[in-house]
Order: C-alpha cells, then structure tokens, then sequence
C-alpha cells in the first residue's frame, strides 16, 4: 500500500460545471501523463449527515453553487512530488487553468480551495 494521493474541494458556480468539465478532463490527462494513476472528480448530491458538518458549511457554499470534491492517485509520495512540479510548468495547464481564474471571467476561486497530501492508512478495492 504504498499510493500517495492529493484530494481536493471546491465550490463552484452551478452554471460553469459544463465549461470546468471540459477543462478537468483535458487536466486530467496531463496529470497521468506526469504519472497519476487516477484522476476523480465527483459533484456533490447528498452533502449532509446528521451530527456532522457538512462540506455545504464549511466550505460557505451559496444556493448557486455545486461542490467538487477530486482525488488524485499517485503510486508513490516521490511521483506525486515530481508530478506537482512538472504539471504547474507544463505550458498546457496555462492555457487550460488560466481562463478558469482571471477574474473578469472567474469560474473557479481557487482561494476557496481546500486540498492536501495524504499517505495511506487503509485501503480496500474489493
């Protein structure tokens, strides 16, 4: 068990779920080219439980916002390392990312971003 993953949330504007897809599925592919095993993505649907906070809150999410929350795998802590200085620097991610956060156009503020590294602990895949 040795994975590495990076997971991440965000809100975002319901109305630019289409334009961010678009974008996230041509990111993705540079991420696995840099080495990811996997790259996720899932919107929120059922974002409560009882006794628990919720992403809704903590994240401060307006009524016009979805959540996206995205993981992605790396099979080492070193490859995900190397991944994360590669990708910023590939001259695609500019083009892609850039638009999403000029802030005459802003589609993701990535100032709301929660994200982080994690080590393994457990892992079943059956």
């Amino acid at each position: 068990m040795n994975n590495y993953i990076d997971g991440f949330i965000f809100p975002i504007p319901k109305m630019h779920i289409d334009a961010y897809k678009k974008v996230a599925e041509k990111v993705a592919q540079i991420w696995k080219e840099y080495g990811a095993t996997a790259y996720c993505e899932f919107v929120g649907d059922d974002l409560s439980m009882e006794g628990t906070r919720s992403f809704v809150e903590v994240l401060e999410t307006k009524e016009d916002e979805e959540i996206v929350f995205g993981w992605v795998v790396f099979p080492s802590k070193e490859i995900r390392d190397l991944a994360n200085h590669k990708v910023p620097n590939d001259p695609r991610m500019s083009a892609l990312v850039g638009p999403l956060v000029q802030p005459d156009k802003l589609i993701f503020d990535a100032s709301r971003m929660v994200y982080g590294g994690f080590k393994p602990l457990v892992q079943s895949n059956e």
